[in-house]
């Protein structure tokens, strides 16, 4: 087995577009339900949804999930083949743009904060099958079902919306019962799924990889490459618990703070931090993690892996070359010396220019 891409961030407490909440208000109206109802307790108003550029925050957005799977709890799949690629904004034209499948996945992985996701995918090779798995790691119980199947709902039809012909689905697997009804699910996944699985995933015939896109334009993917670079980086810099730790990580003169050190930073108990981490949906190791593997690609340019190491407050290189090459898939001598970067998709993120 080989892993292929896994997301560039994880946790799903980042800013996020209207996009994705003016589409579940649609698709609540649609079964009867009130925009007000909708709304309740997410701070939103008509007059921030009715503009286009407008930016809110994960929780928000959650509020409205959560009140709309309250009410159609079994809905996920049904509201997932709602999102498009282009409902993505200029991600979903990065996809259109891309000249593979396998290209598309790469800058979904890269980007994931640019989405509307809530669960974090990650891509594995398995001989000649392609396994997308959901980790729904520290969302609330109650929404957990909706989310799942929202999620890979919206991975299917955009997948679907890239290629030409069928996507040659093997299996999908939801943690969750099975609901009353599941012609949803085999109408978008064409094959009933399996619940109350062991975890929640869907395996795909690899071959669809390889598959070029009709709309490839090396071009056009280049201009919404660079967009959304500009884009994640405005948003990456917003505040926010886990926004607050990455700053304090990112400032600091070696890049291996331990919690005590950056709690006390931000004025919290080691105690509250971590659980305000945990409600945001990720941990102080994966900020730090995210942090090095941003930093790492930057020294490196100019700095041997023992220097890097030290500097990103390792022990020992070896602890650093084994870190650095779960992240990219290589180790960091090659990297260094490779004239196009690293060999194989990432598996924690890749670096943007610098």
């Amino acid at each position: 087995m080989r892993t292929l891409a896994e997301p560039v961030i994880r946790h799903w407490d980042f800013p996020r577009g209207i996009a994705s909440v003016a589409l579940l208000l649609r698709f609540g109206a649609e079964h009867g339900l009130s925009r007000e109802a909708l709304l309740d307790g997410s701070g939103l108003t008509p007059e921030r949804l009715a503009d286009p550029a407008a930016e809110i925050n994960a929780h928000q957005e959650l509020a409205v999930v959560r009140n709309l799977a309250a009410c159609l709890s079994h809905a996920g799949v049904a509201a997932g083949r709602r999102y498009h690629a282009t409902t993505f904004g200029v991600l979903g034209h990065a996809f259109l743009s891309a000249a593979t499948v396998q290209d598309a996945i790469d800058v979904a992985v890269r980007y994931l904060d640019l989405s509307f996701a809530f669960t974090a995918p990650a891509a594995v090779l398995d001989g000649d099958r392609l396994v997308i798995s959901l980790e729904p790691g520290a969302l609330p119980g109650d929404v957990v079902p909706f989310l799942v199947e929202r999620d890979l709902a919206a991975i299917h039809t955009v997948i679907g919306e890239l290629v030409t012909g069928d996507v040659p689905v093997l299996s999908v697997d939801l943690a969750h019962p099975a609901p009353a009804d599941t012609r949803e699910h085999e109408e978008v996944f064409g094959l009933l799924p399996r619940f109350s699985a062991s975890r929640n995933q869907s395996v795909v015939d690899a071959s669809v990889l390889t598959r070029a896109l009709p709309l490839a334009s090396p071009e056009a993917n280049a201009l919404c490459e660079r967009q959304c670079q500009d884009l994640a980086a405005r948003r990456r810099g917003k505040p926010g618990v886990a926004g607050e730790v990455r700053r304090v990580l990112e400032l600091s003169v070696r890049f291996g703070e331990t919690m005590p050190v950056v709690a006390r930073a931000l004025g919290l108990s080691p105690r509250t931090l971590r659980r305000r981490l945990n409600e945001s949906g990720t941990s102080y190791q994966a900020l730090l993690d995210e942090v090095r593997a941003e930093r790492a690609v930057v020294l490196l340019a100019g700095a041997s892996v023992e220097q890097t190491a030290t500097q990103l407050g390792f022990a020992e290189a070896a602890s650093f070359i084994h870190a650095f090459r779960r992240w990219y898939g290589t180790t960091p001598a090659r990297y260094a010396h490779s004239p196009v970067g690293p060999m194989v998709l990432p598996n924690v993120i890749r670096p943007r220019e610098v």
